[in-house]
Parts: C-alpha cells; structure tokens; sequence
C-alpha cells in the first residue's frame, strides 16, 4: 500500500492515477519529454510486438519448438527437413531448392553475393535505405565493385535508371535491391525489373526479408534469380533462419565465382539438403517451429495470405493519415510495414519509448538521418485486424501524452472502417 495524504491506497491504483494524468489534454504547443524509461506499473504489463521483426510467434509454433531436441543426422529430422523443403518451394512459387541455413537475413544476402561474384566483378546496387546500403557493404567487403543507384529514402526506385544502367555498363553481373525496404517502409517494383534483367546475362537478386510471404513475388514467373528472406518475419519464428533460393542461371554463375566461401558455399549446401539433411548443424528446434509456420500459411492459402497483408497495411495507413500523420512512402507503400513521420515539436525517440514502456507497445523508430523523426508500424505475419487498432490506439494516446491535439478514436475508426468493408461470417456448422 502507498500513503495518498492520510489515506493508504494500493499502488496499482496510484499507477492508474498517474497513468490517467497522462493522457489529460494539453495546451497546444505543449510538449513532453522522456529523460529514461517511465516507472513502469506494479503488475507485469502485456506487451503488443508490432516491429517489422522480430514479430509475434504463434502459439502454436511456440509448442512445436518446444518440442524435445533430437539428433539431425536421423531419419526422423531427415522428414522435417523434407516437409520444410516442399512447402518453402510453395512459399517462394518455384520448382528450385530453397535453402535453409542457420544464420539471420544478413548471412542469406553474404552467401548470395559469395557464390554469384567474385572479386572485380561489378554489381549494380539499389541504395534507397539502411538495408540497400548493407548490399553495398557485402560487396565492398569481397573485393567487387558497386555501381550504386541512389534512391531517396521514402520512394522507390524507378525501372528506367536500372535498365540506363544496365545499358551503359554491360560488364554488371547482377542487380542486388530490396523486395521491400524495411527501413523506409516502400516497396520496389520487382516485377518490372525483372523484365529488364531477364532479357540480359544480369542476374537478379532480391532480399525478400519482408517481401516473401507478405506480397505475391513467384520467383519463377517473375524471372527473379535470387530470392532470400528470413525467418522472424513473415515466417512468424523468432530470429536464427536465413532462405535463398537460385535459379539455373544463378547456379551456373556459382561455378564462375571464386569469393571465398566456406560456411555459405550454397552447392554443398544443396547436395546435403536434397539428401534432406544439412552440411553443419542446423537450429533442429527453429526447424521444428518452421515447418509449423509453413503448415499454417499455406493453410490460409497464398491468395488469401497477401490479401490479409494487403488489408492491414491499408487499414493502417487509413488510419495514420486520419491522425494527420504523414507517409514515409506514399507513392509505394510496403504491405509489410507503414512509415509514418511524428508531429512537429515531438521527439519520435521519446514517443516510441512511452509506447513502448508507458504502454506496452513495441514499434520501431527510423534509422540515420530519419531517427527520432518516424515510427514504423509493422503488420506482417502473426497479424490480425486487432492488432493494428491496438497499435493505432496506442499512437493516439502517446500523441495526446505529447501535447498533440487528435480526437481519440480517429485513426482507430479509420481502420475499422477499412476493415468493415468485408466482414468475416460465421463459419457453417
């Protein structure tokens, strides 16, 4: 019990008292700020995971890694590993082998940059954020030069300054970019380049990191050369799972290349995985909660995957807009995750922090130059229509805390009304 003048109250009272005051309206023009993490309340507070990764892992994949570990050199990890193998071919719509390596997203983008070039080759990078940049890195990394096409953050990048490219410098052995560039919430227009690179020797490689599983990219039908991803996003796994899938004029480029490789030499790695094993030691439990995963979404069906994608994101940005909060990506939003640029005079650093501690929501902030000035909501994978009205009801409290005048309920009815337009019906008995 806490003393309250002469009377003793509990404290979680004295929380709420303290919470309720926080969303009192202030004069315009009234800020607050955070100096650290707010007093966080006597009980455990539940916590909402709305970051595009890691994201929310369902229970059900939860019981599956739970599952007690056995050896990976037995017949009985042989036949997770080929459960994983047909259905990851689904996902990514191909007839090729998709690998799985034990590694973050990252160790999918070195592996493809090692096995397809080799030192002096030219690769023609798309920077237009934090995640186009690492593609350079890799390559500058292993020796091989980087013709950069610079995108500024928020936009896409636009096809005909790939296919200029490509036209002044034939020597380019591949187009390395983002599906969807998780820094800036935009999404690129694969198909389009595609077309452009299936008609040359150039290879295309796509980080498909918050792409695959999330918006329809069929690696065949496209023409795509490499498509990888990972696993703590649209695969609704915690983080430790990397998948690259080539095609056959990608495999032919991995017998010209001499990068040094060892760990992430992608042929070894597919002579033991057709042999439904792997060549080291893989996250036995992780592939459990894969294989899971993948049941789960090929239940709900590809068709009908995007299309819950594609609702969320809009019902989320409805209702961002609605608060009068401006796009980071308005002309190619992501499907996967909504940008969105914090009011004036208010600090995206100190807002995401009472988000996440004052309230229990965890969003993430923007990256270089774009830190402390946005907020990235996130609605890919174990996600669902109550969890962007709980996101967006959170942003309109924290708002409010900061002194910013919104009618509370404005971007939460937005997205409810997008929602609305197509409501489930009960199941038949």
């Amino acid at each position: 019990m806490q003393a309250r003048g002469n009377v003793a109250e509990p404290a979680n009272l004295t929380f709420r008292r303290s919470f309720g005051s926080h969303l009192r309206r202030r004069p315009a023009g009234a800020r607050r700020t955070i100096a650290g993490p707010p007093v966080m309340p006597p009980r455990p507070q539940k916590k909402y995971l709305l970051a595009p990764g890691p994201t929310p892992v369902p229970e059900e994949v939860l019981l599956a890694m739970a599952a007690p570990t056995i050896h990976h050199r037995t017949p009985e990890f042989e036949a997770v590993v080929a459960d994983i193998r047909r259905d990851l071919q689904k996902v990514w719509q191909t007839e090729q082998d998709v690998l799985v390596l034990a590694a973050s997203g990252t160790g999918a983008m070195e592996a493809s940059v090692v096995n397809l070039l080799s030192p002096g080759d030219t690769a023609l990078v798309v920077n237009a954020g934090k995640f186009g940049e690492r593609w350079t890195k890799i390559c500058k990394s292993y020796g091989i030069a980087v013709e950069e096409i610079v995108v500024e953050w928020g936009q896409a990048v636009d096809p005909a300054a790939i296919e200029k490219a490509l036209r002044s410098r034939p020597e380019i052995r591949a187009v390395l970019l983002q599906g969807s560039e998780t820094s800036t919430t935009v999404i690129h227009p694969i198909a389009e380049i595609a077309k452009l690179t299936s008609a040359t020797e150039t290879l295309l490689v796509v980080d498909g990191i918050t792409s695959v599983g999330v918006a329809d990219m069929p690696m065949d039908r496209l023409g795509i050369d490499v498509l990888l991803s990972g696993s703590q996003k649209a695969f609704m796994l915690p983080p430790g799972l990397a998948f690259v899938a080539l095609s056959e004029r990608a495999w032919k480029a991995t017998e010209r290349a001499t990068s040094p490789r060892f760990y992430f030499d992608l042929r070894r790695e597919r002579d033991n995985q057709r042999k439904n094993t792997t060549a080291y030691t893989p996250a036995i439990n992780l592939m459990y909660g894969l294989r899971k995963a993948l049941e789960m979404m090929l239940s709900e069906g590809l068709e009908a995957l995007f299309a819950r994608h594609a609702k969320l994101a809009r019902a989320t940005r409805a209702g961002a807009q609605a608060l009068g909060l401006r796009l980071v990506a308005p002309s190619a939003p992501s499907p996967s995750a909504t940008g969105v640029y914090v009011p004036d005079g208010v600090s995206g650093g100190d807002l995401q922090k009472y988000l996440r501690y004052g309230l229990g929501i965890e969003v993430a902030g923007g990256q270089d130059h774009l830190k402390g000035k946005i907020l990235r909501l996130a609605h890919l994978g174990h996600v669902g229509p109550f969890d962007v009205v709980i996101g967006l009801a959170a942003l309109e409290l924290g708002l409010v805390h900061f002194g910013v005048d919104v009618p509370l309920g404005r971007g939460v009815g937005a997205a409810q009304a997008v929602f609305a337009e197509e409501l489930p019906s009960l199941p038949k008995a």
